[in-house]
């Protein structure tokens, strides 16, 4: 009997051991949360060498190029329109390797929004590319995770800190003029990371702009990397008052209701900089056909025009 209420002793107390050790273990574990990172917020930084920007490298530009000797798969990303991975290039660096036909239109929607000045991913388009344990594929878009760099989460285009900023205007701006109809919250990323006088950053990016280059029309009408859409496709319907209603039918349509003839003014100024031969390069740094790099090269550059001459140009028509 004593045995008995010895081991019925010692279960009650093993018992509320259990209960009580995570309870205990929880202060231990609070210590080990890291703090969400913070730094100064960054969308846009002013482009003072917009005329020698090399659209055909981006962001990146020849140091950070991968190393395409040997490319292998690490695992499935899973989300999005696209198929995607994650690999390694042979010096050792993660890449998300994106596949099919938004791969195009990601890298040169990329490098037209880092011409004139916003931060943007890292991103090479492959025209080849073996990833062992995959297979060859065609025209593959790699976007670097250096790992001195957090992505810490979503940013939303209704709330952030940028809102009625000029440069938050003249992105909804670009987002029209190369139809990105894909407007949604989880397209964006806030990356922390130091910049060059190690001070730390919160960049705004848009991490996915493959819905591009198509035309936005309606749910059942929208393409992306369709360069004769987007070529045919109007970019401003009218000016009405001080306000410029385009020819935008993608997602999120309320987000381009209040921008200004001066918001267009303002990133055409800019734009306006960039040459024909930087904006093909836009293109050919996508593996675009000459032809269709020509096509859509025009259309963008008829698009710059219509912003700096907004005023004047819908004015006029009957």
């Amino acid at each position: 009997m004593r045995q008995l209420m010895k081991i019925y002793r010692l279960s009650i107390v093993l018992i509320l051991m259990a209960f009580a050790l995570p309870s205990l273990a929880q202060p231990e574990k609070d210590k080990k949360k890291k703090s969400p990172p913070t730094g100064t917020p960054v969308l846009w930084r002013e482009p003072v060498d917009i005329q020698t920007r090399n659209l055909l490298l981006g962001a990146g530009g020849e140091a950070m190029k991968p190393n395409l000797s040997k490319v292998t798969f690490i695992k499935d990303k899973t989300g999005g329109y696209s198929k995607k991975y994650l690999v390694k290039d042979a010096s050792g660096k993660e890449w998300v390797a994106k596949l099919g036909k938004e791969a195009q239109t990601d890298t040169a929607a990329n490098r037209l929004l880092w011409a004139v000045g916003y931060e943007t991913e890292i991103a090479y388009l492959i025209p080849r590319l073996t990833i062992v344990g995959k297979g060859t594929f065609e025209n593959v878009r790699l976007e670097a995770r250096p790992k001195s760099v957090d992505r810490i989460g979503d940013w939303k285009w209704e709330t952030n800190p940028f809102e009625g900023k000029p440069e938050f205007q003249g992105l909804k701006v670009m987002m029209v003029l190369i139809n990105n109809w894909d407007i949604k919250d989880s397209n964006n990323e806030i990356l922390a990371a130091r910049n060059a006088a190690g001070q730390n950053e919160l960049r705004y990016i848009i991490s996915d702009l493959g819905g591009s280059f198509g035309k936005t029309g309606g749910f059942f009408a929208r393409s992306r990397n369709k360069p004769s859409d987007f070529v045919k496709a109007d970019f401003i319907e009218e000016v009405k008052g001080d306000v410029i209603d385009f020819n935008y039918g993608g997602k999120n349509q309320k987000l381009f209701e209040n921008i200004s003839v001066a918001d267009a003014k303002w990133i055409g100024r800019y734009l306006g900089q960039l040459s024909d031969e930087q904006i093909r390069d836009a293109f050919r740094s996508a593996n675009y056909k000459p032809e269709d790099v020509e096509a859509l090269s025009r259309a963008v550059r008829s698009r710059i025009d219509a912003l700096n001459n907004v005023s004047t140009t819908v004015a006029s028509r009957p």
